[in-house]
């Protein structure tokens, strides 16, 4: 086993260096970089909706999912990859009758660690609230209806 001269070495860390450096810079500018991808979906719970549906409309700063009209049991979903900065963070508006509320679908934040290791972010939304469920089995209220 050969043993490193001092100068070798140098150029060892300097190259390491210099690598590191570019990689840094060519991220930077080619934008973020996608570390992990999470599923979310909001599923329209109500009993019986049949005249009136949930309207959603989701969105993020990069992303804008538009609206939708779901009716019972109907689902709208998507794809999140998140990247090296906490991005992104999808906020949803429901509208259901004359009630109207906003919340956070996707946070990193917070749902780096609720999602589960399957990566799945569930909302199922009803007349009681909103339920939360990272295995669409066991579901926990988040919040009501103002």
């Amino acid at each position: 086993m050969k043993i490193l001269k001092q100068n070798q070495l140098r150029s060892l860390i300097i190259s390491v260096i210099v690598s590191v450096a570019v990689l840094i810079i060519f991220v930077s500018f080619s934008g973020p970089v996608g570390l992990l991808e999470y599923d979310i979906r909001i599923i329209n719970g109500f009993s019986d909706n049949s005249s009136l549906p949930l309207v959603i409309w989701c969105a993020s700063e990069q992303s804008d999912l538009g609206g939708r009209a779901l009716q019972e049991r109907d689902d709208f979903s998507w794809r999140v990859r998140t990247d090296m900065w906490g991005n992104p963070h999808f906020v949803c508006t429901m509208k259901w009758d004359r009630k109207r509320k906003k919340f956070d679908a996707f946070k990193v934040s917070r749902d780096v660690r609720r999602c589960s290791l399957l990566r799945k972010c569930s909302w199922l939304v009803t007349e009681n609230g909103f339920f939360f469920s990272d295995d669409e089995i066991n579901w926990k209220k988040d919040f009501s209806w103002p």
